[in-house]
């Protein structure tokens, strides 16, 4: 299960983000995007957890919860596909 991680701190880091998921099951994969330019968070994440069930609950329980100050949004990211394109005019 994909789940995208919004509202970040600008601190957390992949393994922080790791930390936080494990205490609901096993975790493939933590990825906090950052600027390819400057480096720093764009304050948003993935988590790749390969159990259903302990994602799902991970998604309940941590959907606005305060993490380092701000309230998190935790819900299933979405294919590439079903995101809007942006255009850049």
């Amino acid at each position: 299960m994909n789940i995208y991680i919004g509202n970040l701190s600008y601190n957390i880091t992949d393994q922080d983000l790791q930390k936080l998921f494990e205490e609901y099951g096993k975790v493939d994969r933590s990825n906090v995007i950052s600027d390819r330019e400057t480096g720093r968070s764009k304050g948003f994440g993935f988590i790749e957890m390969p159990d259903q069930s302990e994602g799902q609950k991970a998604i309940e329980e941590l959907d606005g919860q305060e993490v380092d100050g701000r309230n998190i949004r935790v819900n299933e990211a979405r294919p590439k596909e079903d995101r809007p394109r942006r255009d850049n005019w």
